[in-house]
């Protein structure tokens, strides 16, 4: 009696999706879906976007595409999610999920879409300043009114290399706050290290080619040690002397900005002497 072949379980089809924007999220989302052998195709919003999907060859859509997508992501400015659902609504197919790539709105701003359909929410913690940046290794928070799309956002985090991170509705905009701080506003605060050296005399291309493996060995720090002992500077050591010379030696910009990091940097130091903390209280109040 001859054994039965055995054959390999059936690969699940992928969701089609379409996405609305081609700009530095939407394009690094449909680049590494792309990559991942799914079926996706874009709806850009301006004629230089449709020349930048054109010379990567990523399809375009159009009216039976927008129809056939089980799930539309609108990756636009917050201030477009909704003059972009408007746009498309009537397009898409009675279950196409609706899913913007916003940290900070939350699930409500698609209250006034026209039919009930699934909602949803894919944010990539993740600084994409290119298009062709990849996504993979980094976090993403998601969040859905259905069961599954939140199946086929998940789907989609792990075609791409990522990591779902849920964050609650009423947490929302806090959420957003963090992670804006530990992206864009540290490119701010790169700035501003920059300016110091600048103070000193030193060129600006120089500042930052010297500054960025530095910050980069500092987040390696807390990376391997995590928060507390990844600090390293003046305020750890409790070198009142030293933050003093800083200070006087910072125009008052820069200064409060010291002034105001090393004040949260104190509180990541719980192992100073008691003299040596009130001194340094005093200094940065």
């Amino acid at each position: 009696m001859k054994k039965k072949k055995k054959t390999a379980p059936r690969r699940q089809a992928t969701p089609r999706v379409v996405i609305v924007g081609f700009g530095r999220v939407g394009g690094a989302i449909a680049l590494g879906l792309r990559e991942a052998g799914w079926d996706v195709a874009v709806l850009p919003r301006s004629a230089d976007s449709v020349r930048k999907a054109a010379s990567l060859r990523v399809f375009l859509a159009d009216h039976d595409d927008l129809r056939a997508a089980q799930l539309c992501i609108l990756a636009v400015p917050d201030s477009a999610v909704v003059p972009a659902m408007e746009l498309v609504e009537e397009d898409l197919g009675p279950s196409t999920a609706l899913v913007h790539c916003s940290g900070a709105l939350p699930l409500a701003t698609f209250a006034t879409a026209r039919t009930r359909r699934p909602v949803g929410s894919f944010h990539p913690l993740a600084a994409i300043s290119d298009p062709k940046d990849s996504l993979s290794g980094h976090t993403v928070a998601l969040a859905s009114t259905d069961r599954t799309l939140h199946a086929n956002l998940e789907r989609m985090a792990a075609a791409l290399g990522m990591s779902p991170l849920e964050v609650p509705e009423t947490g929302r905009t806090a959420y957003h706050a963090g992670a804006v701080l530990s992206a864009g506003l540290l490119v701010a605060l790169l700035d501003g290290a920059v300016s110091a050296l600048e103070e000193a005399g030193l060129h600006r291309d120089v500042a930052i080619k010297a500054l960025l493996p530095l910050s980069a060995s500092a987040l390696r720090g807390v990376s391997s040690r995590g928060l507390e002992k990844g600090l390293t500077g003046p305020v750890v050591r409790g070198d009142v002397g030293v933050v003093q010379a800083h200070l006087e030696s910072l125009p008052p910009e820069l200064g409060s900005l010291y002034r105001l990091l090393s004040r949260r940097a104190l509180r990541l130091t719980p192992a100073l002497p008691p003299e040596t903390r009130l001194a340094l209280e005093r200094l940065l109040a």
